[in-house]
């Protein structure tokens, strides 16, 4: 299995951790044996996770104030995963969405917003992957030790999506890159596994400014703790994808498949409405 046994000396790096899906997962490994190492902006969000999974696993967890969307925040994370030994894992959670037309958002803050998306959604989460993999790749060659990375994506990287162009661009980033190098790494003993939930329920709406989860019904809306346990599962397991629920796994395949002619009309309509 690509993520190595849970032990005192078997860290996973998670970002985002101060909320949402990331701190779900973060309470996933901990109930799994593996201590963590908690990223985010917010400290003491963080602190007060770190004191719960420590609580209730009785296991280390540290805090890293970082914001990734900053040059210096990123590299301190960044060195973090090269120099510590005990990490045997990475997931990249951190992330946020900006909901609009891009016509609308073309003044200076909605472009600083946009911006800001890319640096986190994408630049950070590129440059800590590579990080880690360069890092656990030489762990694995050093000591047989093997290692896991597991990136957060979303239903929306498998199809354009006009009111969330640029959030929905950058997932399908994380999506083809993700896949990718979890390609390139067979026969390292580290894996790259990528989850792509669709609507759950977090803080993420109220951040991205929509109201499209109150409008969905509820069998369209997932659980942080539900897509955690399936996403810590894939990693465990070394994965290449993993999308949970039936109905995200098939909204994810009509995304492949339908034809853009006929897909994006239809989504430019619906995105009205959602949003």
């Amino acid at each position: 299995m690509p993520l190595p046994p849970p032990g005192p000396d078997a860290h996973v790096l998670v970002t985002g951790a101060s909320s949402g899906i990331g701190a779900a997962i973060a309470r996933a490994l901990a109930a799994r044996g593996y201590p963590t190492q908690l990223v985010a902006r917010r400290e003491d969000a963080l602190t007060e996770l770190a004191a719960e999974l420590r609580g209730t696993s009785g296991l280390t967890s540290e805090v890293h104030a970082a914001d990734l969307g900053d040059d210096a925040g990123r590299d301190g994370i960044r060195r973090l995963l090269l120099d510590d030994e005990r990490l045997v894992g990475l997931v990249n959670a951190a992330g946020y969405g900006v909901t609009g037309r891009v016509a609308d958002l073309a003044d200076d803050d909605g472009r600083a917003q946009l911006d800001g998306l890319v640096r986190l959604n994408v630049l950070a989460l590129h440059d800590l992957t590579v990080a880690a993999v360069g890092a656990l790749v030489h762990r694995a060659r050093a000591s047989r030790r093997t290692g896991a990375i597991l990136n957060v994506s979303s239903i929306t990287a498998f199809q354009p999506l006009p009111g969330v162009a640029s959030y929905a661009a950058s997932k399908a980033f994380v999506q083809s890159f993700s896949e990718a190098v979890h390609a390139e790494l067979s026969g390292t003993g580290v894996s790259l596994t990528t989850v792509s939930p669709g609507l759950t329920r977090t803080g993420f709406a109220d951040a991205a400014g929509t109201d499209a989860f109150d409008k969905a019904p509820d069998l369209a809306v997932g659980d942080a703790d539900d897509v955690a346990g399936s996403a810590v599962t894939a990693m465990a397991a070394g994965h290449r994808s993993v999308v949970p629920g039936l109905v995200n796994q098939l909204s994810a395949a009509g995304g492949r498949l339908a034809p853009r002619t006929l897909l994006l009309p239809a989504l430019n309509a619906a995105m009205d409405w959602f949003t």
